[in-house]
């Protein structure tokens, strides 16, 4: 058996190979001069004769050579392959610095993963508010790992009955983080902001404190003198609100309606996919009024160019734009989209021609029943427009005439 070297022998060795240092331990001299520690054993898993590099002698010295061997040794002794068992450590060690990742890292990571699936580019701008506002001041800089139930309660009970609305979005999102960093390997077990089963034991039930806000709707029958009032206005707000009006749209589907979006001939308004919150394509058929609105306006007509422009150049109206023209007008107490409402009372109230469908179509709803989705082929443009062209006639129709005429038979008949 070849003679152990000395803390005095490995330093000046010279001479290439593999010099014994103790049970197991060698000293590695490659050729170009430089030394490192090797523990050569066989692996009581699968019987092969394997090599360890314990580190190199520029840092590691024999003794500490030797008490790193002896770790071996014992592992060995369990049944252990010593590399197995390091790649092991290594692996953990890694998983706990990733766990490490901050609940705000781990946000704006799922938040920058799923902003393309999102319709609206604002939609990413509300996910950072809320949880900027609401759950980083608590748990943002705390590891994702350590989420747990006190820390979400932490975060929604202060905002639970007084803001049921945010708070109930707050706690959907810090779910959906947590659930993206378990796909990513961060974290492990239940989701504690989990509502069914879990939150819903702890939290007063939202239904029981929220109370929905639906957007003022000028009643159906006071809608020609709006529509009055609206046409003695100039600029674009009063023309967008008044073809958002006849269309029954949105406020971001008429704002950010471009002229390649326009058939004038066909007097179809095709909105994309991209644009509908439902996210598929939706025709609009265009009335006698919308046309004229939109061949009134002086402009190149760029497929590019908004139908509608903003202040700035290349933009379209601003959302607040028709809002805000209510509101000089005296009719702040409702809203723009509170428009689509006024129509969908005027069709159950005023119409019998039309079935339910051809009127949820007119408004793009989407249809929670999926079945009867699956049947439902076209998009009733015909039907729709004989709905629209009905609607442009009652809109341009002084209601106070008509109850005129009423009154003056009723007296005639007595």
């Amino acid at each position: 058996m070849k003679q152990e070297l000395s803390a005095r022998s490995v330093q000046v060795e010279k001479r290439p190979g593999y010099h014994r240092c103790g049970p197991g331990l060698y000293l590695q001299v490659a050729s170009g001069g430089t030394k490192a520690w090797i523990f050569r054993f066989k692996s009581p898993v699968n019987g092969k004769q394997r090599e360890m590099g314990l580190g190199s002698l520029c840092t590691i010295s024999l003794a500490e050579a030797r008490i790193e061997a002896r770790k071996c040794r014992q592992q060995m002794l369990t049944g252990a392959d010593p590399i197995e068992e390091r790649l092991s450590d290594r692996r953990n060690n890694q998983l706990e610095q990733a766990r490490a990742i901050t609940f705000q890292q781990a946000a704006e990571q799922c938040i920058a993963s799923k902003k393309h699936e999102w319709k609206n580019v604002k939609h990413a701008q509300q996910w950072i508010n809320t949880l900027t506002t609401h759950a980083y001041p608590t748990i943002g800089k705390l590891s994702v790992a350590a989420l747990d139930t006190g820390l979400v309660l932490k975060v929604l009970e202060p905002i639970w009955v007084t803001k049921a609305e945010t708070a109930s979005r707050v706690r959907q999102r810090i779910e959906t983080v947590w659930d993206w960093a378990k796909a990513r390997g961060y974290v492990t077990g239940e989701n504690p902001a989990r509502l069914r089963g879990h939150l819903d034991k702890l939290l007063s039930k939202t239904s029981k404190i929220k109370r929905v806000k639906h957007h003022a709707a000028l009643p159906y029958k006071d809608i020609n003198p709006f529509i009055t009032a609206l046409r003695n206005k100039t600029g674009s707000s009063p023309l967008a609100l008044e073809f958002l009006i006849l269309t029954a749209g949105r406020t971001s589907e008429i704002t950010g309606a471009k002229w390649g979006e326009i058939n004038l001939d066909a007097k179809v308004w095709t909105i994309p996919e991209n644009r509908m919150k439902a996210g598929k394509q939706h025709r609009v058929p265009l009335c006698a009024r919308a046309i004229q609105i939109l061949t009134s306006i002086n402009t190149s007509r760029n497929p590019e160019d908004f139908v509608f422009p903003g202040w700035k150049t290349g933009t379209g109206l601003s959302n607040g734009a028709m809002l805000v023209l209510m509101s000089k007008m005296e009719y702040g107490e409702y809203t723009p989209h509170g428009f689509r409402s006024t129509f969908r009372d005027w069709c159950s109230e005023e119409t019998h021609a039309f079935q339910s469908e051809t009127i949820e179509q007119a408004l793009a709803h989407t249809i929670k029943n999926q079945v009867e989705a699956a049947y439902r082929r076209g998009d009733q443009l015909e039907r729709r427009r004989v709905l629209m062209r009905e609607w442009e006639r009652y809109v341009e129709a002084d209601q106070t005439k008509k109850l005129g005429k009423v009154i003056a038979l009723k007296k005639r008949r007595t």
